[in-house]
């Protein structure tokens, strides 16, 4: 019990019953910033929200196509308000262009790589080896816009996309390279976006198919650099 004097007020440097002295927490009050033992820490979910809602979206593109796809059927699948979805994104298109952008970012980033590395076939073969395991990691739109080529030409991201794949033919091809070699450097890129499209429905581990598919690029690629057949 605290202590008073004659007239009522509290000696100096004694607390007054009731009140908690500064920098004290009282019993059973957790400090601001302190998570209470055995509570889950608060996590922000902004990141997984916008995640969830263009892998949601790409499914429901994938099933019944772009166009038949509306922003309500994306939040009823999600379970959320469509208010919530237009924090995120505004159109569909907002979302297959956040989508492409998970998808022209690591080539962006490949791209640059390449142009600050010796143009030998090490090098070259490096190129097709990272854009495997970037088409690997994107295979659901990959494979939307195979089957969607109308709609991606239409949009915006379609036209980026293609000039992407022109600066990429670029550093796995020779300025002056023949005819021939040029089709074959060009060829290896698409036999690694058709080997993602047609094999999906072939028997087999998803990775020993992309190795397979990755090899023949590789192939097609050292025969043009070398310019000999088999290589």
């Amino acid at each position: 019990m605290s202590e008073t004097t004659a007239d009522g007020e509290t000696p100096a440097g004694t607390t007054p019953a009731g009140v908690t002295p500064a920098g004290v927490t009282p019993a059973g009050v957790t400090p601001a910033g302190v998570t209470p033992a055995g509570a889950a820490p608060k996590r922000h979910r902004r990141g997984d929200t916008r995640q969830r809602i263009q892998d949601v979206a790409l499914e429901l593109f994938a099933e019944q196509g772009y166009e038949k796809t509306s922003l309500r059927e994306i939040a009823e699948r999600l379970e959320v308000t469509k208010a919530a979805l237009y924090y995120h994104f505004k159109t569909k298109e907002d979302i297959l262009v956040s989508l492409f952008q998970d998808l022209q970012r690591p080539i962006d980033e490949l791209i640059e790589w390449a142009d600050h590395q010796p143009r030998t076939l090490d090098t070259k073969r490096e190129i097709l080896r990272r854009y495997s395991e970037a088409l690997a990691d994107v295979a659901p739109l990959f494979r939307f816009m195979q089957e969607n080529q109308a709609t991606v030409r239409e949009l915006s991201v379609g036209e980026s996309f293609k000039d992407r794949m022109l600066r990429l033919i670029d550093t796995i091809k020779e300025p002056d390279a023949a005819l021939t070699d040029q089709v074959r450097c060009i060829s290896a890129l698409f036999t690694m976006h058709a080997g993602m499209f047609v094999l999906r429905d072939v028997e087999g581990d998803p990775e020993d198919k992309r190795k397979a598919v990755l090899e023949v690029a590789i192939d097609l690629v050292t025969q043009a650099h070398t310019g000999t057949p088999g290589a």
